[in-house]
Order: structure tokens, then C-alpha cells, then sequence
């Protein structure tokens, strides 16, 4: 009776989610229904095992090459029920919905050579954290249409603390993998799941389109090594919202490629819509811009953000070399609380992939607005250092008051020019321009959102 329950679940999912498609006009009020698919088999029938030992990833491999045959049928679903299924990395095909029953949970297997081997990403030009080959995601889809990733909070456990280890002892062959990743794919749900203990990033669309992330749960303990929640890359049309991300480095991070090579690959991540997220970040930042960035970053709007117990709030990176552009970024209705530093903007933040970046591949901020923050156990309000070639320029503040010791220096601010109102404690000078264009312009672009 399992098949019947998962489809109606689906179907009260897409319900749900057209019902909510009225809001604030962003990317997330544009997203499609869920239909249940006219097909489904359990992971059992290709002869899985859930008792953590077994291992899966033949069965979850034929399953997803049977299901094929239903791509032009309307498309299929994989069920897997309560278990423990262990697994090495497996590609999902288009058209297809892998569903997690409450009370399964896929697990990575801890032996990496259960996990396959991918190329170095074109914008990136190597492994993240060693040249070369990169450890492939597992769970990921290239150049897929139509693919769904929920379930009825089934869980996805990386089992990621041997993958820790090894990068925190340099004993790496090969930069760690992700949970999910999807690349040149569109149409991408991922829904309704708990993701713990990413070796990496938990959830990463690169070079996507039309991507939803909605109703996630991601965890990692504090002390582990740049664990990252969501990290949509090279990626636009991206909604995400209704979750709870915990983790070591940054909670969501947006990029675009790295240097040379993500400035010759040239794909932007754009038209993002963030909201209604509880973000909590031990080492890095809860939301994050690069340092990666070099495809460029724009037209990014987050509202209705709880950020607690974390380094940073808010943050801004790139360094010479990087090229590319953040620009158009509205971030608003925030409330910060237990924070290190508020906000961060660096021009000298990031390593670089080789010897062979341009110097004088100059990156741009510009047009970045805060707007209705509230703050409270705040170490340092913000620290804006902009590059002397290239000053951050049209940084817009508007009533944003944070509590911070009386001791701390509240802002430090170089290279950076922006307009602000309402804002307490009061700003350094940098950030109080009197100049009309500037004004005038942090004016346009509230008024652009409609606010």
C-alpha cells in the first residue's frame, strides 16, 4: 500500500506549493506544481537491502536505468521505504522522482571507492581542494530536465566524518564529494528531506536552470571542515526557501566559477529568490557571495531570514584575479542574533586555482542593499574593505539597528562608497555619503523591488 500513499503525497505537494505562489513577487512565486508520476517501483524489487550494511548502488543503479524506458511516458518514480540504504554515488535520469519514505535513509558509503570519479567542473578548471578529478556527488544528474529529489522527510546521511578527517590530514586523493549535485539540468526540485553530515556541500546545482529547494532540513557539526548547505553556482531562476540549515562553513553560498576559467566559462548565477530560511553558520558566513564569482553574481533578493549563533551574517567575497561582478543584491526583513560580524564585504578573500590568473581581472560590487535588520549580540556591526583599483560602490543601508558591546569598534570601512539611513550604531563615514547620486540610487532599487 506504499506506492498509493507515496503519489497522493505527492500530489498534496503540488497542491501546497501552488497554493503558496502568492507572495512577494520574486522567483519563488513563480514556481511550477509537482505532478505525481503514472509509474513508481521500489528500491526493493532491483534487490535492495536496508540494514546500513549492505551495499545498494547496483540496485538504485538498474532501478534508475529500468525507469529510463518511462522518460517519454510521462516519467517514473523510485521508491524507497523506511531502511537504511547504503550506497555509493548513482546518477537519476529526467523525468524522474526519487522519493524517500519517513523513516528511510540513503548513507554514503565510507569507502571512496564506492564513490565514482568526475572532471573538474569547466568554470573551476580543477577539484575545488586538489588539481585534477573531483569525487562525484551521490546523488547527481547531467544534463537532465524534470527531476525531483523529496520524499516524506526521508534522510540523506553522508556519513561525512572520515571524509573530514582525511581532508583535515591532507590524505585526499581527490576533492570530497557533495550529496546532491546537478549540472546543466533544469527543472530541479529537491523537497521535503533531511540531508546530514555532507562530506562537502550538501546541495549544489551548477550550470542549472528553474531550480526549487524547499522544505530541507541540513545539518553538520560545527567543528566540521567547510561543510557547506546550498550552493547554487553558474545557476539561475533558483528559489529557496522554508528550511533550516546548520552547518560548519557557510550555510547557503552563492558562486560562479573560479578566475581564468570561470571568467572564460561566463555563466552567471542569477535571479535568486531567498526566504523564510533559519540559518546557522559556525566558521563562515550564513549567507555567502564567492569568493568564487568570476561568472559573475546579480539580481539576488533575500527576505524573511533568522540567522543565529554563527561567524558571520552576511558576506561579500572576491580578490583580484577573480573578475566577474556582485551587483543588484537586496537583502531584507533579517534578524541576526549571536553574531561575530553582521556584515562582511572583502576584496581579498580567496585563493586562486593556478599561477595562471590575470592580476588584473578587477572584480565589481556594486548596488547591494540591507534593509529592515534587526541585531542582537553582535561582536562588530560590519567590515567593508573594497579594493583601491575597484571601490565597492552603491552599498545602501536602510534601518538596520544592531546591539554590539560598547567596547567593540562598531563598522570598518576602505574603499567603499555607499548611502545609508536609519541605521544604529552609526555607520563610518564611507557609508554616510552625501553625494545625490548615491542617494538617489539606493532610492531606485528599493523602489525597483516594490518596497
Amino acid at each position: 500500500m506504499k506506492m498509493p500513499v507515496a503519489l497522493l503525497l505527492l500530489l498534496a505537494l503540488s497542491i501546497a506549493i501552488r497554493i503558496d505562489a502568492e507572495g512577494s513577487g520574486g522567483v519563488c512565486d513563480f514556481k511550477p506544481g509537482l505532478k505525481p508520476r503514472p509509474h513508481s517501483v521500489s528500491i526493493l524489487e532491483f534487490g535492495a537491502v536496508g540494514d546500513g550494511k549492505t551495499l545498494n548502488t547496483l540496485a538504485f543503479q538498474n532501478a534508475i536505468f529500468y525507469l529510463k524506458s518511462f522518460t517519454d511516458k510521462g516519467g517514473a518514480q523510485l521508491y524507497v521505504p523506511p531502511g537504511k540504504w547504503l550506497t555509493g554515488s548513482f546518477s537519476l535520469t529526467s523525468h524522474l522522482t526519487l522519493f524517500l519514505e519517513k523513516g528511510a535513509v540513503i548513507l554514503g558509503s565510507q569507502d571512496p571507492s564506492h564513490w565514482d570519479l568526475a572532471d573538474p567542473l569547466p568554470s573551476y578548471g580543477r577539484g575545488i581542494e586538489l588539481p585534477g578529478k573531483r569525487y562525484r556527488s551521490l546523488i547527481n544528474g547531467d544534463m537532465l530536465t524534470d527531476v525531483v529529489v523529496t520524499g516524506d522527510n526521508g534522510s540523506i546521511d553522508g556519513q561525512g566524518s572520515v571524509w573530514w578527517d582525511w581532508f583535515e590530514s591532507r590524505s585526499l586523493n581527490y576533492s570530497r564529494p557533495h550529496l546532491v549535485e546537478f549540472t546543466s539540468s533544469e527543472h530541479v526540485v529537491v523537497s521535503n528531506l533531511t540531508f546530514l553530515n555532507a562530506p562537502a556541500y550538501n546541495i549544489h546545482p551548477v550550470y542549472c536552470s528553474n531550480v526549487l529547494v524547499q522544505n530541507i532540513s541540513i545539518s553538520a557539526p560545527g567543528g566540521s571542515p567547510y561543510t557547506i548547505g546550498i550552493v547554487p553556482d553558474s545557476s539561475n531562476n533558483v528559489c529557496i526557501e522554508d528550511s533550516l540549515i546548520k552547518v560548519g562553513y557557510d550555510a547557503i553560498s552563492l558562486k560562479s566559477g573560479w578566475d581564468e576559467y570561470g571568467i572564460a566559462y561566463d555563466r552567471p548565477t542569477k535571479d535568486v529568490h531567498i526566504r523564510r530560511v533559519y540559518l546557522q553558520s559556525t566558521s563562515g558566513s550564513s549567507i555567502a557571495f564567492g569568493s568564487e564569482m568570476s561568472g559573475g553574481i546579480s539580481n539576488v533578493h533575500v527576505e524573511q531570514v533568522r540567522i543565529h549563533n554563527s561567524y558571520s551574517g552576511i558576506e561579500f567575497r572576491t580578490t583580484k584575479g577573480r573578475g566577474g561582478y556582485i551587483k543588484r543584491i537586496i537583502i531584507s526583513d533579517v534578524e541576526l542574533k549571536n553574531i561575530t560580524m553582521a556584515f562582511g564585504a572583502s576584496g581579498d578573500c580567496g585563493s586562486h586555482p593556478d599561477e595562471n590568473f590575470d592580476p588584473n581581472a578587477i572584480p565589481i560590487l556594486d548596488q547591494i542593499t540591507l534593509q529592515n535588520v534587526t541585531g542582537s549580540k553582535i561582536t562588530v556591526a560590519g567590515n567593508f574593505t573594497g579594493l583601491a583599483e575597484s571601490p565597492f560602490t552603491s552599498l545602501c543601508l536602510f534601518n538596520v539597528a544592531l546591539t554590539i558591546p560598547s567596547t567593540s569598534t562598531s563598522w570598518t570601512c576602505s574603499n567603499v562608497v555607499g548611502y545609508s539611513e536609519s541605521v544604529s550604531p552609526e555607520p563610518c563615514p564611507e557609508l554616510k555619503s552625501s553625494h545625490s547620486n548615491s542617494s538617489s540610487f539606493c532610492y531606485s532599487i528599493l523602489n525597483s523591488y516594490g518596497k
